[in-house]
């Protein structure tokens, strides 16, 4: 097998957060743990799925994988190299392999900046000669089905639609020719009408240019549409990790198998029976002990309480996080 394009073992993200003046004054810290203890290996051309509820710590790991945001633990490696490590010349180089899709296009573009501009922009930010940009750019418009004459590339943000500013947000992250890209909730945002030209449009790019992803969702429909793998997040840890047809189709840990039934199927016979778990999310600053999962889990034992599961090796490529599997 080659080596991984990115190899993440030990990843752990925890924030300071505000303290009353009683922290201060006995000298407490309090934190929240975003990330706890991520591994995985994601191979040149592959796209991986991450998929869990809100505040399981999606974003938080795609921001780590980019080096938006500084890891508290762990190693990311990229290539063979530590992310951390990379400063100068070698960062640069690094910032035009990997992007970020980000989830709002309303948002991820300049207002001021025209269109092209904003496509200009990372080519001037990654020192890519001028002679290059109108090349480029034409041929990242065309991967996402945007005309590219120039009243186009002269209108501003406002004067699109949310489809066509989301293709935009992924052409300027296609512009540098990326060998990997964070794709964050890319179509949350947009009506269901478009979303499907959307998804198809990152499955061509994934199969034009060869590039590795990660996609960031809350719905599984969407990353078996556009994912080979996925991994379950619960409260910051990985839960489960496998085929994403696997996964969908006979899902192994409690809380992956909420997630699937939770998906609507157009039938009508469609089952209405409620959801094997109940409430929300644990406070992440005081997580359970054990399994994150036991305060929800429908099949929790006394074990579960008092010891960590760890992420096993199953067999079919598929590693769970459960002591009853």
């Amino acid at each position: 097998m080659s080596q991984p394009l990115i190899s993440v073992e030990g990843l752990t993200k925890r924030f300071d957060i505000s303290r009353s003046i009683r922290d201060v004054m006995t000298g407490k810290h309090p934190q929240l743990q975003a990330v706890a203890d991520v591994d995985f290996n994601l191979a040149p051309g592959e796209t991986l799925g991450i998929v869990g509820e809100s505040g399981c710590g999606k974003t938080t790991l795609g921001r780590m994988l980019i080096k938006l945001i500084p890891a508290s633990e762990g190693t990311i490696l990229f290539d063979g190299k530590d992310i951390s490590e990379m400063d100068g010349a070698e960062e640069l180089a690094f910032r035009r392999r990997a992007q970020l899709v980000f989830q709002n296009p309303f948002d991820a573009l300049n207002p001021h900046f025209t269109i092209l501009r904003s496509l200009t922009e990372p080519l001037r930010n990654a020192r890519v000669p001028k002679e290059e940009h109108l090349g480029r750019i034409a041929e990242a418009m065309e991967m996402v089905h945007l005309p590219a004459p120039e009243h186009f590339l002269q209108s501003y943000p406002h004067q699109l639609s949310g489809g066509q500013l989301q293709r935009v947000v992924l052409a300027r992250a296609l512009v540098l020719r990326p060998d990997f890209i964070v794709a964050d909730e890319p179509v949350s945002m947009l009506d269901v009408s478009v979303r499907a030209g959307i998804l198809n449009v990152l499955r061509e790019v994934r199969d034009r240019t060869g590039l590795a992803a990660v996609f960031i969702s809350h719905d599984l429909a969407l990353v078996r549409y556009v994912c080979a793998r996925t991994i379950t997040m619960y409260l910051g840890a990985v839960v489960e990790d496998g085929p994403t047809r696997d996964i969908v189709e006979n899902p192994l840990h409690p809380y992956t198998k909420a997630l699937v039934q939770a998906v609507p199927i157009p039938r009508v016979d469609q089952s209405h029976d409620p959801l094997p778990i109940s409430g929300g999310l644990p406070d992440a600053r005081n997580p359970p002990s054990g399994c994150r999962f036991r305060d929800r889990c429908p099949l929790v034992e006394a074990r579960c309480a008092a010891e960590v599961p760890r992420l096993r090796d199953v067999g079919g490529g598929r590693r769970v996080a459960c002591h009853l599997v």
